[in-house]
């Protein structure tokens, strides 16, 4: 299993307000936008640094404070599930294309683990 990318979440209502800062300041460039979330990352290479702003976590889900993109979503999950791990969503197939699940870490931190659909 790869980690493909970790993209740290920020919950907001003004999703508008990201553009003129971290895209206008810091030159960040909009790579996906749903309506509920934004995200921009500073190039649009695969591993590029990326933020996300979101108003909700989608499917009715919670807001997680980060997700873990990886190559593998089954292999995490069985790993996830022998170390004794509360899965908080899914797994599920989202339609927007990912494949993904929900855990807490240590730190009490909620973790969006996912895969897209290739």
């Amino acid at each position: 299993m790869t980690v493909k990318r970790i993209v740290a979440n920020i919950a907001t209502a003004e999703l508008g307000l990201a553009q003129a800062f971290y895209g206008d300041l810091f030159g960040l460039t909009l790579v996906m936008d749903h309506g509920w979330i934004q995200t921009y990352a500073a190039e649009t290479a695969p591993g590029a640094p990326q933020l996300s702003f979101a108003s909700e976590g989608g499917s009715g889900a919670p807001m997680p404070d980060f997700s873990i993109e990886v190559d593998d979503l089954e292999a995490v999950l069985a790993w996830v599930r022998a170390a004794g791990h509360a899965i908080v969503y899914g797994p599920v197939d989202e339609p927007w294309g990912v494949r993904r699940f929900f855990l807490r870490d240590p730190f009490d931190r909620l973790v969006n683990v996912l895969a897209h659909s290739d």
